[in-house]
């Protein structure tokens, strides 16, 4: 589904598996001068197949999609169309993911529940070349590069987690079957033991018991505490 767009306009596409949310979003973006919304997508795959056919100027993306997520879209669409910038809007802590997005080359984070007013600025900020992340983040990452410049402390055990590992722990979190992590992910099951076991070594949980009881806890709460 697509709204028409201004004349010049630039042109935004939007990627979230909640078909109400796309329509406000596509609302809020029409109604400013010199934006418009190309299209929809509530789907990695189908997010792909319309960048192809609309060439938008800028993707808006949720993290949590059906089957891949938004961080394999940005890194798809970095290798097929470095050109065309992504910002994601989430309801994932930004203190975790904003990073992971900035490194997959995502220009922009917001969270779902900030002002309208903020998914506009990122919006002409990325779109003027910039890239946008709150206050907040932009001082942790800032302490972080001094951190490991210094090498005087290790990072948080989260952090090590690579994209695919995070992943693995938010859906175990969610109290998902084994069965349902490994059809969601597109991965075996010997591969998911392969990710429960080096989660479980990284974040040092004694077995499978712990691993979900601190899963569990990191979604309800957005940490672990040390």
């Amino acid at each position: 589904m697509s709204h028409e767009t201004k004349n010049a306009c630039r042109t935004i596409l939007l990627v979230d598996d909640h078909p109400l949310l796309l329509e406000g979003l596509a609302r809020l973006i029409t109604a400013e001068d010199g934006l418009g919304v190309c299209g929809m997508a509530g789907s990695v795959q189908k997010a792909l197949a319309q960048v192809e056919s609309l060439k938008p100027d800028l993707v808006v993306t949720d993290l949590t999609l059906p089957g891949r997520n938004g961080l394999e879209l940005i890194k798809d669409l970095g290798a097929i169309h470095p050109e065309i910038p992504v910002i994601v809007l989430s309801m994932h802590d930004e203190m975790i993911y904003a990073e992971r997005v900035l490194r997959a080359g995502g220009r922009g984070y917001v969270m779902k529940d900030t002002p309208p007013q903020v998914l506009l600025e990122a919006i002409r900020v990325v779109l003027r070349g910039g890239v946008f992340a709150s206050q907040t983040v932009t001082t942790h990452l800032l302490k972080t590069l001094a951190n490991h410049k210094s090498a005087s402390r290790p990072g948080s055990p989260m952090e090590c987690l690579t994209d695919r590992e995070m992943e693995v722990f938010e859906l175990i979190g969610h109290a998902k079957s084994n069965h349902e992590i490994a059809s969601q992910l597109g991965i075996s099951p010997r591969t998911l033991d392969a990710h429960r076991a080096h989660i479980r070594e990284k974040l040092g949980l004694a077995d499978g018991n712990e691993l979900t009881r601190h899963a569990i806890r990191w979604v309800e709460v957005g940490m672990i505490e040390s």
